[in-house]
């Protein structure tokens, strides 16, 4: 439940991220208390689903890629030491700095996005790792996907094991 409600309240920091500009970037956040070097096996869980059918499944697959080479083992069944879920948004952010022309009072729009990865305790549901994803969408859908597999990449760059 509690991973539905914080979907939901990036929905609705989302939509105020359009009245405002917004800084593109990737975002960790971990758990201190934890010892990321014990989590070697985890399952999928149901999240938000993409806009897209097969960026959803391109973002399971990046994740599952990167989980790998951090030395987790992805099982169908739980239990596992921890759970993966993820959210995709898709917006239409506004530059309010921007005229569309000189005597318009319109601003400049474009399609951008959120990709939320969340590894949670396999028994309390409660926050391990958190990675955050916020970029403007590339209108290619080749390129998009390549966007979206580079910040994926990143978050799991700033995962607590990964050496630096």
């Amino acid at each position: 439940m509690r991973p539905v409600v914080v979907l939901l309240a990036m929905l609705g920091i989302a939509h105020a991220a359009v009245a405002s500009p917004t800084k593109y970037l990737v975002k960790v956040r971990s758990d201190k208390r934890i010892d990321f070097s014990k989590i070697r096996t985890y399952t999928w869980m149901a999240g938000w689903p993409a806009f897209d059918p097969s960026i959803d499944w391109q973002i399971e697959a990046d994740v599952d890629r990167e989980l790998a080479a951090l030395g987790l083992t992805k099982l169908t069944a739980e239990p596992g030491d921890t759970v993966v879920t993820y959210a995709a948004i898709r917006r239409t952010d506004v530059d309010v700095k921007t005229r569309v022309s000189p005597d318009s009072d319109l601003r400049r729009e474009y399609p951008a996005g959120t990709v939320i990865v969340v590894l949670l305790d396999p028994h309390t549901r409660r926050e391990l790792f958190r990675g955050r994803a916020d970029m403007p969408l590339q209108s290619d859908p080749a390129r998009r996907r390549l966007q979206i597999r580079a910040a994926i990449a990143q978050m799991f760059s700033l995962y607590p094991t990964r050496k630096r």
